[in-house]
């Protein structure tokens, strides 16, 4: 038996002798167990990796550490967006674990679309001993060569690598609340051989907990707030960001909103965080928004608007215009823990830095003195509602039962509706499919519609879905993604279907990059040529890595395939020919695009 020695200091000798997997007698705790000791009892299920020769002691220490369940991907990419996942249906943070150099490049757009969207994941990355670092040791990408610590240091909240053992505690803890912090994101750590199989005996504590109970509010700008709603009228509504959904504020949402007849909008991100089929909701303001939502905020504009937990960001703000033309007839009062959201876009006297939730039960504490304004506003609440809700609601809705072939994409999420579960999850990919699934899906409850909807990574769905999957086994989950997106991590359908992840992919496959393809085709054959994709056969290639597989051709046969899908016991992928030539229901954005101009 080979025995570590660990009262001297590390050799090259030991480090190869814990790569080549040999038996090892562990007298104390080596840190590839303490790293996986410390993310049980943060609270994970799943470790989401790419096996590789930098990360090869973790591999024999997974067997050490049955709680948590390793799920391999196909690419670093798609672990990344698996534990990015795992994360937004959770509500915890995810973890993905790959070497260095070229496996954490690999992540980069994973971990950029988990930054943009403020959602928290641990990537860790294996790196060389610190004693070979610069001598040209293969894969070395240390901080004397590529220096993956820098690599990931505008892509995370905190990035840095960990030299020894003896510091695991000490950097694993500061990368979890670095994480956590507001506004949340992923962080890095990159982990040397000394740092994987040296002694650590240090005993964890875990950092999530310090997080749970933390509702930060600034009181008094907060109270202030509070007085506005009674000078600025009746017509008082919400615009619900993903910071609702960050602080597990839905609940109090309704309760504010159900108490006293406030109706709510949410952005696209936010999308479920309050039940789209409730009276009160207005759908989504934005990108793919309804004609309910641009109606309350810009054609019989609200008094006063609560925009709670958006950053103002392009699709979330209607191109800005949500500054410029509501702001000049509409009180906007915004709450946020991003103070930078905050400067950028709010009035110093009409900011509240601090958590959605807090403010929300400040209403609640508070309704002794706004109760007076907020009842005596609720008759003509309702009536202005009422007046909103007799319009049509959605655009184009003849598209969602039109019989065609190739099918009309509205068509295909319609009928998907129709029969999936009320609580399922749904993913939705970036391209034309977004404009469709934003504007035509009901959601129902928070975390059942999940998308990257900021840097809006091509196929990041896919392999998210798998992490989903795994945070939430007693769930239904689906993707609507398309062939373009199937292109760049279509490969994951074979890790859904390695580990029996009962997963429904559904491409909408209209030959074409979609949204790219309505722009260019304008410009001539050459640009149409270009953002074209031929015809390929998504069934059988899910067949082909172990999934089954469905061709629709007509939507005639979109519900009975559907169901078939969902009966399936593993994953199943339906691949639906659609027209690639229908106009996208963004009519008010593309309105707000054209009317907008900068003005500082």
């Amino acid at each position: 038996m080979f025995a570590i020695d660990f009262d001297r200091d590390f050799t090259l000798a030991r480090v190869r002798a814990v790569q080549r997997n040999d038996k090892v007698d562990i007298r104390m705790t080596i840190g590839a167990d303490f790293i996986l000791n410390a993310l049980i009892r943060e609270g994970l299920s799943h470790l989401f990796l790419v096996p590789g020769g930098l990360i090869d002691p973790i591999l024999p220490a997974l067997a050490r550490h049955p709680d948590l369940r390793p799920i391999v991907a196909a690419h670093e990419g798609g672990a990344a967006c698996m534990a990015d996942g795992y994360a937004r249906a959770t509500g915890n943070f995810g973890a993905v674990v790959g070497i260095g150099g070229p496996g954490l490049c690999n992540m980069a757009t994973a971990v950029a679309a988990a930054k943009t969207d403020s959602s928290p994941v641990l990537v860790l990355s294996g790196e060389v001993p610190v004693e070979l670092e610069g001598l040209g040791e293969f894969q070395d990408a240390s901080q004397a060569t590529l220096d993956d610590s820098a690599v990931m240091k505008p892509l995370t909240r905190l990035s840095i690598t960990v030299a020894s053992a003896r510091t695991l505690n000490h950097w694993l803890r500061h990368a979890l609340t670095a994480m956590w912090t507001q506004p949340r994101g992923p962080a890095h750590l990159s982990l040397t051989q000394n740092a994987i199989t040296g002694e650590c005996s240090a005993d964890y504590a875990p950092v999530s907990d310090y997080f749970k109970a933390v509702t930060p509010l600034s009181r008094p700008a907060a109270e202030a707030a509070l007085n506005l709603p009674g000078q600025g009228g009746a017509k008082l509504a919400f615009l619900a960001g993903a910071g609702v959904e960050h602080d597990n504020a839905a609940r109090a949402l309704m309760s504010v909103a159900q108490r006293w007849s406030i109706p709510v909008a949410t952005t696209l991100r936010a999308k479920g965080v309050f039940p789209e089929d409730h009276e009160l909701s207005l759908g989504v303001f934005g990108y793919a928004g309804t004609r309910h939502a641009s109606a309350a905020i810009f054609d019989d504009p609200c008094d006063v608007l609560i925009v709670l937990g958006s950053g103002f960001n392009e699709r979330d703000s209607m191109h800005w215009e949500l500054r410029g033309r509501a702001s000049s007839r509409t009180t906007i009062i915004q709450v946020n823990t991003d103070m930078d959201e905050l400067t950028t876009h709010g009035a110093p006297d009409r900011v509240v830095p601090g958590s959605c939730g807090a403010f929300l039960e400040l209403m609640q504490e508070r309704a002794d003195t706004i109760a007076s304004s907020l009842t005596a506003g609720q008759t003509e609440r309702r009536a202005w509602l009422a007046k909103i809700r007799k319009q049509p609601r959605l655009y184009d809705v003849e598209n969602c039962d039109k019989p065609s072939s190739p099918v009309h994409p509205a068509a295909a999420i319609t009928a998907l509706r129709k029969v999936y579960p009320r609580d399922g999850v749904l993913l939705v990919d970036s391209g034309a499919h977004r404009a469709f699934a934003g504007h035509y899906w009901t959601a129902y409850e928070p975390r059942t519609y999940i998308s990257a909807t900021n840097l809006g990574p091509m196929g990041w769905a896919i392999p998210a879905a798998g992490g989903v999957q795994c945070a939430r086994p007693e769930r239904r989950v689906a993707v609507i993604t398309g062939d373009g997106c199937m292109q760049m991590h279509g490969i994951e359908v074979q890790t859904a279907a390695r580990y029996g992840l009962p997963i429904i992919f559904v491409v909408l496959n209209n030959r074409a990059l979609g949204n790219v393809w309505l722009r260019s085709h304008q410009f001539g054959p050459l640009p149409s040529e270009l953002t074209s994709i031929p015809d390929h056969d998504w069934a059988g290639f899910a067949r082909s890595l172990g999934a089954q597989g469905f061709t629709v051709t007509e939507s005639s046969q979109l519900e009975e395939t559907y169901l078939q899908a969902l009966a399936a016991k593993g994953p199943a992928l339906i691949d639906v020919k659609t027209d690639k030539n229908c106009p996208t229901p963004v009519y008010d954005f593309r309105a707000g695009v054209r009317a907008w101009t900068y003005h500082e």
